[in-house]
């Protein structure tokens, strides 16, 4: 792999760059990503059993396959990818994240390939799982991305991701609340960056690819966050081949 940049927001980079030496403590500056990670680890794990017809008491269902994370951070979402059994590729746009990745993921005695960069840095039709989770909304180019996305997947390959909805529910949520009171960083969101479903399936059409599910990630007292039939703060998005 190379590293490639050329949908990287440098400004999104420097920002997410900065939490991560916080980024695996579940109080600091990433403890919604923390809160986050459990009900999109069931979502994925649901999905990748239907695309390929799996066992879902199989302790490593990825075994044999490749994956690969977008916009990866410090590896939240690709150390659990790797503990089931996937050949992990994780990527990100913060070399900073990459650093703290490797170290961490050397401490849990995890083989992943980290690198700096974004989609360019994939290897074409060589996944047959990739994800992006909450990072669409912030590279410079989403057209590009997500054709760099579909580029990725082999022919069975499955893509999954989450993005908010821009919607006044998330607006409130995400940054008049989350961010106004510090529990998301400051600058994390730009609300007119964010993609409605239909805008978000129209470009993976686009880019060659059908959409499967499309499912809602919603947050309620008592509840936190969960699978839902509500789409208006957040959604997940799973394609494949058309």
């Amino acid at each position: 792999m190379t590293t490639a940049t050329g949908t990287i927001d440098p400004k999104e980079a420097e920002h997410f760059g900065r939490m991560a030496s916080e980024w695996w403590d579940p109080k600091g500056s990433s403890s919604m990503l923390h809160q986050l990670n459990p009900v999109r680890l069931a979502y994925i794990r649901d999905r990748i059993d239907q695309h390929w017809g799996l066992d879902e008491c199989d302790l490593k269902p990825l075994k044999g396959r490749r994956a690969a994370d977008v916009g990866c951070g410090a590896g939240l979402l690709a150390e659990p990818l790797a503990r089931l059994g996937a050949e992990v590729t994780g990527v990100d746009a913060a070399p900073e994240n990459i650093a703290a990745a490797r170290v961490h993921a050397e401490g849990q005695g995890l083989s992943i390939d980290y690198c700096v960069g974004s989609v360019e840095a994939l290897t074409e039709g060589g996944y047959d799982l990739v994800t992006s989770l909450e990072v669409v909304e912030h590279v410079s180019d989403t057209h590009a991305f997500v054709h760099g996305l579909a580029r990725a997947l082999k022919d069975d390959g499955l893509l999954i991701l989450s993005t908010p909805n821009r919607t006044s529910m998330s607006r409130l949520m995400l940054i008049l609340i989350g961010e106004g009171t510090g529990r998301i960083p400051r600058g994390t969101h730009d609300w007119e960056k964010f993609l409605c479903p239909d805008e978000l399936c129209a470009l993976l059409k686009d880019a060659g690819l059908e959409v499967v599910d499309c499912t809602g990630l919603a947050w309620g007292p008592g509840r936190g966050f969960h699978i839902s039939d509500n789409k208006s703060l957040d959604y997940f998005v799973t394609a494949k081949r058309a």
